[in-house]
């Protein structure tokens, strides 16, 4: 409708690349007649984006080499313009000379775009030198064309910032690309409109800058640090800043200044630097003559090869993931994309290189998002074709180089498990490069080191996630394809569950059986579940009191809350990760988490599977560390608009705190627990005892919801103790991966430590212990399941959570009703609760009575993906899995209109 009412024109479009595409197809939507493109003509038997964009339309292309001979325009190309009859020439992006006479032979002339804040940087590779010359605002001009280099008066022009890192490639996707496509659709309307300014340029801060050649693009090093940075930074990809290293021309890219402390690395000289620089893990670090530092990622050599800056004397010690049967199906498809790409090659071999094989720039943004398209979602960057140019390289490139820790014949099978921080799409060391130890806890043996992420890995992580969610593809994916990332996700993690259920089982002491069947399976199917929430989010439409004469139309919208930071126990430590961030994404948003300290090593084996599923680089992060240092930053950081926590009840209250002193985020909090279970003599007593011990002992008492305190009614309060210790001496204590296994090893030392001193002091304070209380005698952090009675209310076991193998178990008269569950309700906690009696009147009055935020009726550990879970008092607020957790991580925005 918008665009029917508007005044229209007939345009011709002269130029060529994505932006001249787009720009074209956006006029057309906008209702604009284009009568004729002229573009360049097919290169290797490929057409110009432009070109094949009119073609599909039925536009009429021309495609002439030159449009002049000798100064005189070209008589064929001239008549062929004018056949068109356009009324305005519009040049997006043009690289050929455009004579005079057809400038200024349309009703309004010709405007061209040209990215500058005209008249600063007229003339080629504007973009570039607004870097070199450090200017702090990049931007755009649509100008009237004249018989001068870019000096017609000013139609519009737009500006943003430039940020201390960002490249050519940054700013033109951020807004010269973007805003530029919306700025000659509003140029254009404005001319139609009769309203489109000629504003003539100054001369005043007027200058002209050509194209930069290699030989003019040597470092001079006696300069700052930002100033090298710049020249770096404004002369990538083309031509390319260079030095002389080792009697060779060494060109860098990817430059970035270095905000935090100097990381070791080996002295590197470099010809006319007054100090060499440093070869680190990430990237070679330089100095300018101010002392401060900057940091480049990758060097070209003289021979066209291109390596990472951090393997220049080395090639790395790194591995690339062997190829599956189905990566070598994602090989097939590369190969077959670069076959279309470059149709002039016959075969396409290991050797073939893409760009002397004839493909250009344009194709490197083709193969990008085909690649992005037909593998499954998998992410690529521009510069990552660059890096790899031969298709052996190239294949390389596209798969996620994992630094693994393996053991062979551990559970009769090969276990290979990422340890460092996963940042942006990879895996890399802390940057400060410290690590820690993560312990079996089965024998108390060290698995392996794992990365120590420090404050400055938060940051990029939170970055990185931030970037993802404003600028990236996933931001800009739609529901249902976010849900096909889930469901892929999901099949992965079942299709690698016996691995992980190992892994589990080896970083924190999970009984195999139970982990491949709760820990991997629940976390399969809280993926599959909210991947199928993804597209039915919705909003809703509200009627409101109309002010007429007008009418009005008021509607909802669910939005995602962009990054979100994730910390979760390390009880269950892939299921608690499925439930907080299989939400948390199909809500929309990004995400960083931070796995406990001492179990992180099933998160970064999710990482790299969420790789293979084709999440974006960004979307998840997974920062291992401690929460005094990683989480606390987590909890403060301005860009998190969310923390999810699962842990004690303490540290729930500082992390609030500090979400609320740091920039107010949403939080949700599932905390600590003393859930009480009332037993009615009236109940199936076999069923009691059996899910009472379960209720207990399940994942050897480390389980949130776990019944911190028993109440059991008089009449059979004996005979339920002798059942339980008798079904307790049948218990196999021992090795988590032995399948006949009921109870393995607690999950760190010092929790050991702690359920001993627990258990101290409930004899101390005259509780009765019954079984149990002591270190079971073999290697590794094993715990007798213990089981106390005579509990009194007032009894340190009676009021704190153990978190581990022990039943408390309090009498309770003879149809007490009211009286036991005031006692039930005497505390701070309220996260879960249950009831054994076969009085269906009795089990809903108690259910109604109790204070908790899950009641479990002649069960219990009955949890569901559908159904919501969550505390309430000082168990905390917010909920996991069902369709509310969704709003955990959702913001409602109000739409009203008038009409």
């Amino acid at each position: 409708i918008r665009a029917y009412f508007k005044n229209k024109l007939k345009l011709a479009l002269i130029g060529q690349s994505l932006f001249g595409q787009e720009v074209y197809s956006h006029l057309r939507k906008e209702g604009h007649r284009v009568v004729g493109v002229f573009t360049v003509p097919d290169k290797d038997g490929k057409a110009d984006p432009l070109a094949l964009a009119a073609e599909k339309d039925g536009t009429p292309v021309f495609k002439f080499p030159r449009w002049r001979v000798k100064g005189k325009t070209i008589k064929e190309v001239a008549e062929a313009y004018k056949s068109v009859g356009a009324e305005l020439n519009v040049l997006p992006f043009c690289t050929q000379f455009i004579p005079m006479d057809v400038i200024d032979s349309p009703k309004y002339g010709s405007i061209i775009y040209h990215p500058s804040i005209l008249p600063r940087h007229r003339g080629a590779s504007a973009i570039n030198w607004t870097l070199i010359m450090g200017d702090k605002k990049a931007g755009f001009s649509v100008f009237w064309a004249d018989d001068g280099l870019d000096t017609g008066p000013i139609l519009l022009q737009k500006s943003c910032d430039v940020e201390p890192n960002d490249t050519v490639d940054a700013l033109y996707n951020r807004f010269l690309f973007p805003e530029g496509i919306k700025a000659m659709v509003e140029a254009v309307q404005l001319i139609a409109d009769g309203k489109a300014p000629r504003i003539p340029q100054p001369e005043e801060g007027a200058t002209y800058e050509g194209i930069q050649k290699k030989e003019n693009a040597e470092i001079s090093w006696d300069q700052s640090a930002e100033v090298l940075h710049n020249w770096i930074r404004g002369h990538d990809k083309v031509p390319g800043a260079w030095t002389e290293i080792h009697g060779q021309m060494v060109t860098f890219y990817g430059s970035s200044l270095l905000k935090s402390s100097v990381p070791s690395g080996e002295p590197l000289e470099i010809k006319g630097a007054t100090k060499p620089g440093l070869v680190t893990k990430n990237g070679l670090v330089l100095f300018g003559n101010d002392g401060k530092a900057l940091m480049v990622r990758n060097l070209q050599f003289e021979d066209g090869r291109m390596i990472p800056a951090s393997q220049y004397f080395s090639a790395g010690e790194t591995s690339v993931l062997e190829l599956t049967a189905e990566e070598m199906k994602v090989a097939g498809t590369i190969k077959d994309i670069w076959a279309g790409i470059l149709s002039n090659v016959p075969v396409i071999e290991d050797s073939t290189d893409f760009f002397k094989s004839g493909a250009s720039s344009m194709d490197v943004v083709r193969l990008v998002e085909e690649i992005r398209q037909k593998c499954g979602g998998l992410q690529l960057q521009n510069e990552d074709v660059y890096l790899a140019t031969k298709f052996e390289d190239f294949i390389q490139k596209v798969e996620l180089v994992v630094d693994y820790v393996s053991f062979s014949e551990v559970n009769e099978m090969t276990v290979k498990m990422p340890y460092q921080c996963f940042i942006n799409g990879q895996f890399t060391d802390a940057d400060d490069g410290k690590t820690y130890d993560t312990i079996n806890p089965t024998d108390g043996s060290i698995i392996c080191k794992v990365s120590y992420a420090s404050l400055v890995d938060v940051d990029k992580a939170v970055a990185a996630a931030k970037d993802a969610f404003e600028n990236g593809e996933w931001g800009r994916m739609n529901a249902r394809e976010r849900g096909r990332l889930m469901y892929r996700l999901a099949d992965l993690l079942e299709e690698n569950q016996e691995e992980l259920a190992t892994i589990e089982a080896l970083d924190s002491g999970a009984v195999y059986t139970l982990a491949l069947k709760t820990h991997i399976g629940m976390s399969v199917q809280t993926f599959r579940y909210f991947a199928g929430w993804c597209d039915k989010i919705q909003g809703s439409t509200i009627p409101i009191n109309q002010a007429r004469p007008n009418r009005n139309l008021t509607f909802t919208k669910k939005e995602p809350l962009g990054v979100c930071a994730i910390i979760i126990p390390w009880n269950y430590p892939l299921m608690m990760l499925a439930w907080k961030s299989a939400a948390c994404l199909a809500a929309g948003n990004t995400l960083v988490l931070k796995p406990a300290q001492v179990t992180p090593l099933t998160a970064l084996k999710f990482a790299e599977l969420s790789v293979k599923a084709g999440f974006p680089k960004g979307v998840i992060n997974i920062i291992p560390g401690s929460g005094g240092i990683a989480g606390q930053r987590l909890s403060e950081h301005p860009d998190i608009r969310k923390l999810g926590f699962t842990g004690s009840t303490a540290i729930g209250k500082q992390i609030m705190k500090s979400c609320a002193v740091s920039n107010l985020k949403k939080v949700s909090l599932e905390l600590g627990g003393k859930s009480p279970l009332i037993i009615f003599n009236d109940c199936e007593l076999d069923k009691a005892v059996r899910m009472g011990m379960g209720a207990v002992f399940f994942n050897k008492g480390e389980n949130c919801i776990a019944a911190g305190r028993l109440f059991v009614e008089e009449a059979i309060h004996d005979e339920f103790v002798t059942r339980v210790v008798e079904e307790i001496k049948k218990m196999k204590i021992g090795d988590p991966l032995d399948r006949s296994t009921d109870h393995g090893p607690q999950n760190h030392k010092a929790h050991l430590e702690k359920l001993l001193q627990y258990c101290e002091a409930g004899v101390k304070e005259g509780a009765t212990l019954v079984y149990g209380g002591r270190q079971v005698q073999r290697p590794g952090f094993f715990m007798e399941p213990t089981v106390f009675t005579d509990v009194e209310d007032h009894m340190y076991l009676a009021k704190e959570e153990s978190f581990g193998p022990i039943m408390v178990i309090s009498k309770f008269q003879n149809g007490d009703i009211d009286g036991v569950l005031q006692r039930a309700n005497n505390t701070e906690y309220g996260l879960a609760s249950g009831v054994f009696t076969r009085d269906i009147n009795k089990a809903m009055y108690v259910s109604e009575k109790l204070e908790a935020g899950t009641v479990f009726v002649n069960t219990y550990n009955k949890t569901d993906v559908a159904a919501p879970f969550g505390g309430v008092k000082q168990s905390g607020f917010g909920k996991d899995l069902g369709e509310e957790a969704l709003n955990e991580y959702l913001k409602t925005k109000t739409v009203t209109l008038e009409y």
